[in-house]
């Protein structure tokens, strides 16, 4: 019986999904406005005098080149300022231009509090433009017949009220080269008249009460605000307590309360520190305000800040990453490269690996691509040569492939973007890829169809030829399948990867990359193993008919998660694809007239339903708006405002990171959580239970990960004001929960 390698089928499918992927990409629309429910954002422009192409710096520095991104708010709804407060990310803002023209910073107009509980932010309401400079060099050639400069943005932002929404956006307009564009020279004018003017003189920031308090002089401000009291925004996040409030007249200052005084010509106040600080700026830029006019005065912090509280379970290299940071200062530039951690912690961090590695094989996610290898077993029972092959060339697909994903992710990491281990199970296509994968290989497994039946006979016997690549192609398969499994003791020494030099880094993943592989080769080369096996015969039809079971489960869960990215119209079109998929492959079987009918028939309807419905298959659906917090409920949707908002009541918070795609999550959601002994002692002890959806990419989850030193789920994190977080373990068991809640 001719049979082809399925290995080699998944190679052609996740570069057939990278492909859709990608053309998916190109298709996304650009307009000048994006609209949701939460605000509407429009980029804007301002050249009032054209582009000034061709001209020398001096000559066009006279002639501005304004681009905007502007957000106007829904009731009740508000964006953040470069410092967001106690919760909440500022917006990002990413140009695409010509060569030739850069974008500079944003000029941020100046921010009003925005008091939340016992919290407060840095924002926008209303309508707020974010003005950037487009810097247009010599080296701007636009061409004889070019007439318009075009601009790109892809623009992410935070909304919130009292739940948050992460939106983002792209946009795209031109700009006349030759011709004035002026009608937005009124937002954009009062935008740059709300920025903080610069104010010189001799300003200080000096620490004071072993840390705890900030004393500030600010002084050169104008004769006309003298006496007036100001607002005080920092620029350096994570430093003092946002929501303090003005102390009465009298009374002294607490640790939730700020003072200030004119002496003489110099402001002065007295600001609490934050008491989980998040950096130790050597320098400290101040934004002051008076009604709609601000200053922006700079100086140098005096004394020395206390060490930084850190969670529970951070990673030595974490910590001493977080201490070189605080020492540094905000303002220092950044390091050149990711700092190596010593020998004696990156030797734990292998050993962490490699264990990870090992315990990877338990993962269920695993179990099907083993029952190929166990079939490939039996096939060569006698062969000691072929087995000790296949083992090599099994180990060399999953070290190599790790070293693959891990290269991705450093890559990933040097241009910015924000992705953890699994990432590649968040994109749809590589979801439905995998799911038709295993469909085919169930499909082939059951004897429903024979790749010999219609394949040109060197592609059908490729596997009988080429043993060595089908088990490399095998191991592939097998890290595709298993990454987003994050196993026991593999979830720290993945966090500390994605912050190490890149061959420290590469080194942990190919470490877990061997332990996932050594189980096969150590049976591969001890010839026990083999005489243990039983004889190839007639049962093996049998068997193999059975293995297909467990390509279908996984085929099952594959679309469980695609439903979670693209909604019941995304699974539903898959599924009729596949019905329509098992009929071709079925038909392509047959023999005789037969055949080409029914063949033709079944090919002609598969490219219709995949015309029709094939674009609901990689389509994210909407994300649903996070409703209001009920009261009583057991799990809340998680957003890092909605936690601070907990603790700043005096709440504990448990929060559970997980993913639809992620099977150790499911098993510790049907078990350890959902314990009535677990879920009374969380009742008992007041705590407030949140759930971190990462199905989909995330990046408000990713960051708050990579604060806890994880890169991937499931993460578990129980944390009371005051205290540090507690980070448990990936399988979650029902008596370290419980010793966390008796400890609080």
């Amino acid at each position: 019986m001719r049979r082809f390698s399925t290995p080699l089928i998944a190679a052609i499918f996740i570069a057939a999904s990278a492909w859709w992927t990608c053309a998916a990409a190109q298709n996304n629309t650009q307009s000048e406005v994006v609209r949701t429910d939460q605000v509407q954002a429009k980029l804007l422009a301002h050249a009032p005098q054209g582009v000034p192409v061709g001209q020398t710096p001096d000559a066009a520095a006279g002639q501005p080149v304004w681009v905007g991104l502007q957000i106007t708010h829904a009731p009740e709804w508000h964006t953040y300022w470069k410092n967001a407060g106690d919760s909440g990310m500022p917006t990002e803002l990413q140009w695409t231009l010509p060569p030739g023209v850069m974008a500079g910073d944003i000029a941020w107009p100046l921010p009003k509090k925005i008091p939340i509980g016992h919290l407060a932010n840095y924002g926008y309401e209303g309508t707020v433009l974010l003005p950037v400079p487009l810097i247009i060099t010599p080296e701007y050639k636009p061409g004889v017949l070019a007439d318009a400069l075009d601009v790109k943005l892809k623009a992410t932002w935070l909304v919130c009220r009292k739940e948050c929404i992460p939106q983002d956006g792209e946009f795209a307009l031109k700009i006349p080269l030759r011709s004035s564009t002026a009608l937005n020279g009124a937002a954009f004018d009062a935008a740059l008249k709300s920025q903080p003017a610069d104010v010189a003189g001799a300003h200080q920031v000096a620490l004071k009460d072993d840390g705890k308090r900030l004393a500030v002089r600010v002084a050169g401000l104008p004769v006309d605000v003298r006496g007036q009291p100001l607002e005080l925004f920092p620029e350096s996040p994570g430093v003092v307590v946002t929501a303090a409030t003005p102390a009465k007249p009298g009374e002294p200052v607490g640790a939730r309360s700020w003072s200030q005084h004119w002496d003489g010509d110099v402001w002065t106040a007295d600001v609490p520190v934050s008491p989980e600080r998040a950096d130790s700026p050597e320098k400290m830029t101040l934004v002051l305000v008076a009604g709609e006019r601000g200053w922006r005065a700079e100086a140098p912090v005096a004394g020395a800040w206390p060490a930084l509280a850190l969670p529970a379970g951070v990673s030595p290299a974490l910590e001493a990453a977080l201490k070189a940071n605080a020492n540094a200062g905000a303002n220092a530039p950044p390091p050149a490269a990711p700092t190596a951690v010593p020998a004696t912690t990156f030797v734990w961090a292998l050993l962490g690996a490699l264990i990870g590695g090992l315990v990877l094989n338990l993962m269920p996610c695993v179990f099907p691509v083993l029952a190929i290898k166990v079939l490939g077993f039996t096939q060569h029972a006698d062969d000691r040569r072929a087995h000790r092959t296949s083992g090599l060339a099994y180990t060399a697909g999953v070290v190599l492939s790790f070293l693959a994903l891990g290269a991705l992710m450093l890559a990933l990491r040097a241009a910015g973007q924000q992705l953890g281990w699994g990432f590649q199970l968040q994109s749809p296509a590589v979801v439905a890829a995998l799911t038709v994968l295993f469909t085919v290989i169930g499909l082939n497994l059951a004897g429903v169809f024979e790749f010999g039946s219609f394949l040109p006979s060197r592609l059908a016997t490729l596997e009988a030829r080429n043993p060595v690549a089908n088990s490399f192609l095998t191991g592939m398969l097998a890290v595709a399948v298993a990454s987003p499994c994050t196993a026991p003791f593999m979830g720290a020494s993945l966090g500390l990867a994605v912050g190490l030099p890149a061959l420290q880094a590469l080194l942990i993943f190919a470490a877990i990359g061997l332990g996932m592989a050594l189980p096969y080769l150590a049976a591969s080369w001890w010839p026990a193993v083999a005489r243990l096996l039983p004889k190839p015969g007639a049962w093996m039809d049998t068997f193999k008919k059975f293995m297909a079971f467990p390509m279908f489960g996984t085929a099952v869960w594959l679309l469980w998660v695609l439903g979670q990215q693209t909604g019941i119209d995304g699974a539903g079109a898959l599924l009729a694809l596949l019905v329509v998929l098992a009929l071709v492959l079925w038909a392509l079987g047959l023999t005789g007239r037969t055949r080409i009918v029914l063949a033709s028939f079944s090919i002609a309807a598969g490219a219709l339903l995949a015309s029709a419905f094939g674009p609901n298959v990689i389509k994210m659906a909407e994300a649903a708006t996070p409703v209001a917090e009920t009261p009583g409920a057991r799990w809340q949707p998680w957003s890092a405002e909605r936690v601070q908002t907990a603790l700043g009541a005096g709440q504990p918070v448990f929060v559970d990171f997980t993913a639809a795609w992620c099977v150790t999550c499911q098993y510790n959601k049907k078990t350890t959580l959902a314990s009535a002994e677990v879920l009374s002692a969380m009742d008992a002890a007041k705590v407030q239970t949140f759930r971190a959806d990462w199905t989909r990419r995330d990046a408000a989850i990713t960051a708050e990960l990579q604060k806890l030193g994880r890169s991937g789920v499931p993460v578990y994190v129980l944390q009371a004001p005051g205290q540090a977080p507690v980070v448990f373990s990936e399988i979650l068991s029902a008596t370290e929960v419980k010793d966390a809640l008796g400890r609080l």
